[in-house]
């Protein structure tokens, strides 16, 4: 089964869609305009149900095979949200909304399942159900997770649910897989660092937290070189580091600290929480400080099933001549979210060279979008083939 050509038929039509989409990004929650879209386009390419509202702003279409004796129901999950990022491509369908734009391709995303989804409630060539997932706030709000808890899996009963991502850098239309753990988990902290503050010129009547803070942030890189097994993947990034004071003359009285966790495991996500939270208290403790920490677990590990992952590996074969073994990430995907209610599998789909993913110059590459519909209509008659 490599690309359809019905998808080599739709790719002006979709083209369109995808960049109406980028030019009109919404962030988090908020893709109101992107979900109506998303229905509209449903109900008109006949698909037999549609739910909006799902984890808040979702779309869920539900398409029935010309038999389903099977009794199966699989999933397949878009995201819908965009980036607040000052898009800066110089396209002529760029964004129009300041601040706002579809650097992580999530534009491309949701016009290949729906490119998938009007293929198949035209020919609906399988066995089972297909269940069409277009999800918000992918990016940092938790969107997954949102649909879960509000009964998505049960409510459909989705047996297996598979998700992709575009890449770029790697060639146009080739994927790649990994079983197992593939996607980092994804933590945040806050730090507040409390002294006494004082003038610069009489440091000895102060308690510096600038020097505690700094000594906290070295500290905190000893987690990775000195408390984690080499052999595993770990990240402990602070990424801001604010004084209450921007005097040149005086010593603030609080410096708060940010940053994020990456793991590849659950025992290192729980070693690195404790560790950070002992090294901080007791370095502000010896500098005679006192320290605040909030810590936020995010996204968890994503792990993909190996029956579905070998399935998802041998299905991108028949689309596009072979699959690559991909790389752990240390990004964060919270389709982890999904893939812990249900087994499944998550690929990446080549975008061929230029920007990365969340940088104001990206662009999702439309020529990969009829390799990405026969990728996801192939899950399904493959998976559920006719009888």
């Amino acid at each position: 089964m490599p690309i359809k050509n019905r998808f080599a038929e739709l790719l002006p039509e979709l083209t369109a869609v995808r960049r109406d989409l980028h030019e009109n990004p919404e962030i988090l929650f908020d893709t109101i305009r992107t979900a109506r879209i998303v229905a509209d386009k449903l109900k008109a390419y006949g698909v037999d149900e549609i739910a909006t509202g799902i984890g808040r702003t979702g779309v869920v279409g539900v398409i029935h095979g010309k038999t389903n004796d099977s009794g199966k129901v699989i999933g397949l999950r878009a995201d819908m949200d965009a980036l607040p990022i000052h898009e800066e491509t110089g396209l002529d369908y760029a964004s129009k909304t300041d601040g706002a734009m579809h650097a992580c391709g999530h534009d491309g995303h949701t016009t290949m399942l729906l490119g998938a989804a009007k293929y198949l409630a035209e020919t609906r060539n399988f066995d089972g159900t297909a269940v069409v997932i277009f999800q918000p706030a992918e990016e940092g709000g938790g969107g997954g997770k949102e649909m879960c808890d509000d009964g998505m899996m049960a409510r459909w009963n989705i047996q297996e649910v598979y998700g992709m991502h575009n890449w770029p850098n790697q060639p146009l239309g080739q994927f790649a897989i990994r079983p197992g753990a593939f996607f980092a988990s994804a933590d945040q902290f806050d730090i507040v660092v409390e002294g006494r503050g004082g003038h610069a010129a009489k440091p000895h009547f102060t308690v510096d937290t600038t020097v505690t803070a700094a000594q906290i942030v070295t500290a905190l890189q000893t987690i990775v070189s000195r408390n984690a097994d080499p052999t595993q993947q770990v990240v402990v990034s602070v990424t801001s580091f604010e004084t209450s004071s921007k005097a040149y003359n005086v010593i603030p009285q609080t410096v708060h600290l940010r940053g994020t966790v990456r793991t590849m495991s659950n025992e290192l996500r729980d070693m690195v929480q404790d560790r950070l939270t002992e090294i901080v208290q007791a370095t502000a403790k010896a500098f005679g400080a006192t320290a605040e920490i909030d810590y936020r677990r995010g996204y968890p590990v994503m792990v993909n099933h190996d029956e579905q992952t070998a399935f998802a590996a041998a299905v991108a074969t028949s689309v596009s001549g072979q699959c690559d073994v991909a790389d752990q990430t240390m990004g964060g995907e919270d389709f982890a979210f999904m893939l812990e209610e249900r087994p499944g599998a998550y690929i990446l789909i080549g975008n061929g060279p230029g920007a990365d993913v969340h940088h104001p110059a990206y662009n999702f590459n439309d020529e990969a979008i009829p390799a990405g519909c026969s990728w996801w209509a192939g899950i399904i008659e493959q998976r559920m083939p006719a009888a």
